[in-house]
């Protein structure tokens, strides 16, 4: 799957963002349109291009 303009992310933008529960630089996973906390074992969505920063909208990753 290659990046579409879904998942596109200003790359500027992900050097700014950390995980908002642990702080911590995230991972871009541009196949899975995600963005990976390692430390909170989460990875939270991007819709139309905007990382969506809530917990309430991440998912477990497997481990």
């Amino acid at each position: 799957m290659s990046e579409t303009s879904e998942h596109k992310v200003d790359p500027r933008l992900l050097e700014l963002l950390v995980c908002p529960r642990t702080h911590t630089a995230l991972e871009y996973d541009a196949e899975k349109g995600e963005l990976i906390s390692r430390a909170a074992k989460l990875a939270y969505p991007i819709r139309d291009g905007i990382p969506i920063m809530l917990e309430t909208e991440a998912r477990p990753l497997d481990d």
